[in-house]
């Protein structure tokens, strides 16, 4: 049974989830700032906020992922243009997720909208990490594993 637990540590306790730990910290510090600022400087929608706050966010989150924790290489023109709209077609499924709570909690129960927000965050870091592993980067894994 320890064995069986130390075997499992080892797999998700490694450079990569760390520095994916670290990164998505990063990415979420962008975006809760812009959607702060957006909400409460700017005084807009928290919805029409939150896709601004998304988009800054994912740019910066997409050349983090890929230069320093995925350790993607470069590669042609069309293969990076490739991987950066697999990534970003990956993060609208988890804008939808977040859009969805931020409407369910902030519209519907009324809950407040920076609390949700920071809940929603966690959701999403796990849902990204997943998708970036097993759908975009994937085929850096394969060509480093050949090599």
């Amino acid at each position: 049974m320890l064995m069986n637990i130390k075997k499992i540590a080892k797999k998700l306790v490694n450079r990569e989830t760390i520095v994916y730990v670290i990164a998505g910290v990063m990415t979420t510090a962008v975006n809760m700032v812009t959607y702060y600022g957006l909400c409460y400087q700017v005084m807009m929608n928290h919805l029409i906020a939150n896709i601004i706050a998304w988009v800054v966010a994912v740019t910066f989150a997409y050349f983090v992922n890929a230069g320093w924790v995925f350790q993607d290489k470069r590669a042609s023109l069309k293969e990076e243009l490739s991987k950066m709209s697999k990534f970003f077609l990956a993060r609208i499924f988890s804008l939808g997720v977040e859009e969805g709570g931020l409407f369910l909690f902030v519209n519907l129960i009324h809950w407040n909208n920076m609390a949700v927000k920071a809940g929603l965050a966690v959701i999403v870091i796990v849902i990204n990490y997943i998708l970036s592993k097993f759908y975009i980067f994937v085929e850096n894994k394969k060509d480093t594993a050949e090599a």
